[in-house]
């Protein structure tokens, strides 16, 4: 049964009243999540975000939630939101069009408490993909010089760039639910982002990497990961599109 709280804030002539459902678990002392209910009033600008800061000001400071930037741009507030991975910065209440907003942390990520989660997995795996450019040349020196590209080059890798390690396309992945090693869609996007910049060398060796039983052809091909990017990189795409390396399809 989750517990209910009401607070108490003058309202104004445009504000609505919606419940917000607050996950909380603390794995060092809980063993099951409740929920925690908080009747709150928003505007039709507030954000998921702004409701769950109203709730840490007025009445629980304990709610566990990370953020940063409130503009969708440093990934810090990704949580499930009425059953879908969403920013919590970038969710207006008003484009849930329902009464109750339930909050939950992550899927497929470890419980730090309540909303935030680990993100050690993510990290590591977007580390072993080599997420920077291999060249024998790119070292700086007095005689450095810009490594030219034309607009069509750019264009071949320049949206799998905008990726903000936010992990909500990790959160969707349903492999990521059954292969606790499964690479995971935002290091096989970076890895295409990588593979298809032509500056970078290093494309055999990242085929290598990812080309193994955990690897890209885990990927089943759901969709999901691109259905939930707040930045449009669709990573389902990406991991298609270097399938065609791995396929010898491009080159």
């Amino acid at each position: 049964m989750a517990q209910s709280y009401e607070i108490d804030e003058k309202k104004s002539l445009t504000s609505k009243v919606v419940t917000l459902r607050i996950a909380r678990f603390n794995p060092e002392k809980d063993s099951d999540t409740k929920f925690m209910e908080f009747i709150v009033n928003v505007e039709k600008w507030t954000t998921v975000l702004e409701a769950i800061l109203d709730v840490k000001q007025h009445f629980d400071h304990s709610v566990a939630v990370r953020y940063s930037c409130r503009q969708a741009t440093c990934g810090s507030c990704g949580m499930v939101i009425n059953g879908k991975p969403r920013l919590a910065c970038f969710t207006k209440v008003s484009e849930l069009q329902s009464e109750v907003v339930t909050v939950e942390p992550m899927h497929n990520f470890p419980i730090i408490r309540d909303l935030t989660v680990r993100f050690d997995r993510l990290f590591n795996t977007h580390h072993k993909v080599k997420p920077y450019l291999i060249r024998d040349d790119s070292e700086i020196t007095s005689n450095t010089k810009e490594f030219l590209q034309s607009p069509e080059e750019l264009e071949q890798f320049i949206q799998f760039s905008n990726c903000i390690k936010c992990g909500l396309c990790n959160s969707a992945c349903p492999t990521m639910a059954t292969d606790s090693s499964f690479v995971g869609p935002q290091a096989l996007a970076q890895a295409y982002r990588y593979v298809a910049d032509s500056r970078d060398k290093g494309k055999d060796t990242r085929l290598k990497i990812i080309d193994e039983s955990h690897g890209i052809w885990r990927c089943h091909f759901a969709g999901s990961c691109s259905q939930v990017c707040p930045k449009g990189v669709d990573p389902a795409m990406g991991i298609q599109l270097l399938r065609g390396y791995m396929l010898g399809f491009r080159s």
